[in-house]
């Protein structure tokens, strides 16, 4: 699996050259229905991710080998943050050419259940990236997508799509008050002057502060890590006041210790780290822990 997935990062690295030699603006936009946004570079490297996908025998992969190669496809793709923030009016981006940490575990995730599913084709993809990315499945407006990641594996896992595990694996109580966006209102350009947004985004906070969440503190990683198998969702927790969740990965094993597949904003790319996960965050003075979800596995 190595060899392939060096070989489709060869392939997406020449599509992304074409692309970029034949279309005019990178900001085309090029729509398969109305809440659809993408371009030609996307279709484009989605037609090379189906193909090899196709050819490489995924849908024989047993789940966490399917994750974690899968999120190797996209291995060296740049970093980009913000990318769902560009439209006027909130509609479904496709963009596999730029990855922020959530983007790149939506990304997988969609491309994981059609492949399992046997449906390889955009619309299915665009399907199921809507059903990952927002409240019940449904787009309905900049409020309905899951903007914060304990709303987002609290929604996904009620979808039936995965488990939060953290608690069974020693998960402590995460006792923590979440209202960074009603609080910091002109970091998000979209609820400035939006009284009836505002008021959205703020009964979301008040729904996850209802909640029971649980994490693994940063000094117990190492004990518990392994009973996290390669695949399983990261979801790293933090010190900012009002935040919960500040960065994304996937977990991989390197030589028995725990390490994070990740779009990383500090490399500008997606990276396997150089050292454990437990080490990683205590290197970081802003991260505090980590919790853990689990794709429901495929029948």
């Amino acid at each position: 699996m190595k060899f392939k997935a060096i070989h489709i990062f060869i392939v997406l690295t020449l599509v992304l050259a074409s692309c970029q030699a034949k279309t005019k603006s990178k900001n085309q936009a090029v729509s398969t229905q109305e809440s659809l946004k993408t371009d030609s570079m996307d279709i484009e490297i989605f037609k090379s991710l189906q193909q090899f996908i196709t050819r490489a025998s995924f849908d024989a992969l047993s789940n966490d080998k399917l994750i974690v190669e899968t999120g190797k496809l996209f291995l060296q793709t740049p970093y980009v943050g913000g990318t769902l923030e560009n439209n006027e009016v909130e509609r479904l981006v496709i963009n596999l050419h730029q990855l922020d940490c959530t983007t790149y575990i939506e990304n997988i995730l969609a491309l994981s259940k059609i492949t399992n599913q046997s449906k390889l084709s955009i619309n299915d993809f665009a399907k199921e990236l809507e059903f990952i990315r927002y409240r019940n499945g449904k787009l309905k407006g900049y409020g309905s997508r899951l903007h914060y990641f304990t709303d987002w594996i609290f929604d996904n896992e009620r979808k039936g799509l995965l488990i939060d595990i953290t608690k069974k694996i020693g998960g402590e109580a995460y006792q923590k008050k979440i209202n960074f966006m009603s609080s910091h209102i002109n970091s998000y350009p979209k609820l400035v002057g939006n009284i009836s947004l505002i008021e959205t985004v703020t009964q979301c906070e008040n729904e996850i502060n209802k909640r029971e969440h649980f994490y693994i503190p940063e000094n117990k990683i190492q004990e518990i890590e392994n009973q996290i198998e390669d695949g399983d969702l990261i979801a790293i927790t933090t010190k900012i006041k009002g935040l919960d969740i500040s960065h994304t990965g996937i977990a991989i094993h390197i030589n028995d210790r725990l390490h994070l597949m990740h779009a990383s904003s500090k490399a500008k790319k997606v990276v396997i780290s150089e050292i454990p996960l437990a080490e990683m965050i205590q290197k970081n003075s802003l991260q505090s822990g980590i919790m853990v979800a689990r794709l429901i596995r495929k029948q």
